[in-house]
């Protein structure tokens, strides 16, 4: 998830992910630690409701639907790529 809240965020180690609803933080946690060999020292958790709005019509809806989203703080001064997902190994 990139907004510009989130990109100030990691510069202390702070990464946002938008996440399944059904995962929890021991899930959320382990799939970090999988795919981008990070150690995870906290994990928050929030769900965002979801949204309807009118737009320029008085019949034109817009909506969004809700989504849960988890604030990951890594160990230490560690940083990933968001963007690059660690290779897993040839067995």
């Amino acid at each position: 998830m990139m907004t510009e809240k989130s990109s100030m965020a990691q510069s202390h180690g702070k990464y946002a992910f938008v996440v399944n609803k059904a995962a929890t933080k021991i899930d959320i946690k382990n799939e970090i630690k999988k795919l981008y060999g990070a150690d995870v020292a906290r994990v928050n958790i929030m769900i965002s409701p979801k949204k309807t709005r009118l737009l320029s019509g008085k019949y034109e809806w817009a909506k969004r639907p809700a989504f849960k989203k988890a604030i990951v703080t890594l160990k230490g001064k560690k940083n990933i790529d968001p963007n690059k997902l660690k290779e897993p190994k040839a067995k």
